[in-house]
């Protein structure tokens, strides 16, 4: 589904910066809904910052395709995972849509956004774009608040996209936060112990890395592009799994939906 508005700009990129590690670059372009892939860490708590009538930051009215100082609605919360803020995610969009087009935003409470952006067809998303952001950006300060550091990093990474329905756009950034990476170091140091021998403990410790079914029908264009299987080792799977149901016994033929 085509989409006429563009979440990059020049600080905005859809490649990851040289600079990001793997698990940043990996984070930063999965696409579907982070909610989701959050919950593969633990159990995910919304908390709501802010949400009122604003002006757009000064990156964000190009994208939306809005005049500087048209104002916006605005939601801030911040994902927790096990009661560790992961993310603070900041979402926005014309006034006019807020009490239109995209009125549920404003209901949401404490649940998060991906149940709207990802039970509807008619959504549709731009390309995830990322940048590192310094204390310059509103953001970064935002996120700052939720980081039991001191002194905060120097640098943040975030990533943003637009999504579109019937027209009118809303845009999402999430900025994810230390204790993200650090609990992905964690779970990595755990897989690779539990791979070595005699760590039974370990490997019942690791979680699998499976990602949670998005909410709704999956939409191709959210998909994750860090984890799909290569087109042609797709096929053969598909083409193995033919041959295998032709002589499964008639009682397995049935699948429980």
């Amino acid at each position: 589904m085509p989409i006429r508005f563009d979440a990059a700009d020049a600080h905005w990129r859809v490649a990851p910066l040289p600079g990001f590690s793997a698990a940043q670059k990996d984070w930063l372009t999965r696409g579907g809904s982070l909610t989701a892939h959050l919950r593969t860490l633990g159990e995910v708590a919304v908390r709501v910052t802010r949400e009122a009538v604003m002006l757009p930051w000064a990156d964000e009215h190009a994208a939306l395709g809005l005049v500087p100082r048209a104002p916006v609605w605005v939601r801030e919360v911040v994902l927790s995972v096990n009661g560790v803020p992961f993310v603070a995610a900041h979402s926005v969009a014309p006034l006019a849509a807020s009490i239109g087009i995209w009125q549920a935003m404003r209901r949401l409470r404490t649940r998060p956004l991906a149940e709207l952006l990802y039970s509807d067809s008619s959504v549709a998303r731009s390309s995830l774009v990322s940048r590192r952001l310094t204390a310059r950006h509103p953001l970064y300060r935002l996120a700052a608040r939720e980081i039991d550091e001191a002194p905060p990093p120097h640098a943040l990474v975030a990533r943003r996209s637009v999504f579109e329905r019937h027209g009118a756009p809303l845009m999402v950034t999430e900025c994810m936060l230390p204790a993200l990476w650090t609990q992905l170091a964690h779970v990595a140091n755990l897989v690779n112990t539990a791979s070595t021998p005699f760590a039974p403990h370990a490997a019942a410790q690791a979680p699998q890395r499976t990602h949670a079914r998005e909410h709704g029908r999956p939409l191709e264009h959210t998909a994750s592009r860090a984890h799909g299987a290569p087109r042609a080792e797709r096929g053969h799977l598909a083409g193995r799994d033919a041959r295998e149901s032709e002589h499964a016994p008639a009682s397995d033929s049935k699948v429980k939906r």
